[in-house]
């Protein structure tokens, strides 16, 4: 049987064990159902050798090679990853369109006693419901944005105020980016696959209640935000937290301990500040961070560079903001502090 689905949040609560992607490892990278695994009837070679063999021979050669691959391949699948799944399991299939890849895979499951159903559509419906989600739809959330000077914690206090109680959206989570020349976290994903995250991370929140969202740009290093959540965050009410810039500088010395001590990584990144600030300047900062001055490295960073940034910006677009909380010291206590703060300012702003 074929399964539709009417929302994202209608897809996710399906009662199924598994979500199976068996499209080729290449599709599955680029964006997939969160939460699916991959179990390719046909790998990006074979599917490519497929194709070819469809457009330049005959369909039908080409469906007779591919469906001996697909069965040397579900068999690899059943006797690897499936071998210890009892007889009520229930996976749900999907391929690129819903058609001969997954029913192929879910016709010998079924035949082995799994109740299988395949996804109507494939993964195209799964676009289709995400794209209606941050495209088409507006978006029905109410967000409160967490605002302020590069070092203020902000990420930080964002964990604290779900830690709380409160409901958050971490977009720099989803798109494994701290949104700056520094903000790298390893490989990011690409577009589609942090919009299918981030269509999850909104279905599960309720929209009658605030959610507190990080002051972003639009892009989050190389993914953009989409169109209804960008919407929403420039009409939402801001909290602005501040801090001395000195208690900044030790915050961002500590909190960018992974780029600090990677010499050759910080001098690489230093470098791209040379369009911005000049070879003098961005020579001064790399001799700071060869004699593992990090503290004043990130002090002048923010003076000369972020926190200007930030002043041009405010005035460019003059956000309102409903509430000012002070960090002073930025320890943990403060910040735990500042959390609870944000949760009632929060809680006024919605009422």
């Amino acid at each position: 049987m074929s399964q539709t689905f009417a929302s994202i949040a209608d897809f996710l609560a399906a009662p199924f064990d598994t979500i199976i992607d068996v499209r080729a490892p290449a599709e599955f990278a680029h964006d997939h159902v969160p939460g699916a695994i991959n179990l390719p009837v046909l790998d990006d070679a074979e599917r490519a050798r497929v194709g070819t063999i469809y457009v330049q021979q005959s369909p039908f050669l080409a469906r007779k090679i591919g469906g001996a691959l697909v069965a040397r391949n579900a068999a690899a699948h059943i006797e690897g990853p499936l071998a210890d799944y009892e007889g009520n399991w229930q996976p749900l299939v999907y391929c690129w369109r819903g058609g001969q890849r997954s029913n192929a895979f879910a016709t010998i499951l079924r035949q082995i006693g799994w109740r299988v159903e395949v996804v109507e559509g494939g993964y195209k419906s799964w676009r289709r419901l995400v794209v209606k989600t941050l495209y088409d739809d507006p978006l029905p959330h109410r967000f409160v944005l967490i605002d302020g000077n590069t070092g203020t914690a902000k990420t930080d206090l964002i964990a604290r105020v779900k830690a709380q109680g409160g409901q958050v959206l971490d977009l720099e989570g989803l798109a494994n980016h701290r949104g700056s020349i520094f903000g790298g976290l390893g490989t990011q994903p690409a577009q589609k696959a942090f919009e299918s995250a981030l269509a999850v991370e909104l279905s599960k929140l309720d929209p009658a209640k605030p959610t507190l969202v990080e002051a972003e740009s639009s892009r989050i290093g190389q993914v953009s935000v989409p169109s209804s959540v960008w919407a929403v965050m420039c009409a939402a009410p801001r909290i602005e937290v501040t801090a001395p810039l000195s208690s900044r500088a030790g915050y961002l010395a500590q909190a960018y301990a992974d780029i600090v001590h990677d010499a050759h990584l910080l001098e690489k990144l230093l470098t791209k500040l040379v369009p911005f600030q000049g070879y003098e300047r961005v020579d001064a900062w790399k001799d700071l961070a060869r004699t593992g001055n990090f503290v004043d490295l990130a002090g002048g960073l923010m003076a000369q560079h972020y926190d200007p940034r930030y002043t041009r910006s405010r005035a460019k677009h003059t956000p309102v903001v409903s509430a000012t909380i002070d960090l002073c010291d930025m320890d943990v206590a403060a910040r735990d502090e500042a959390a609870g703060e944000v949760i009632k300012v929060m809680a006024s702003l919605s009422g």
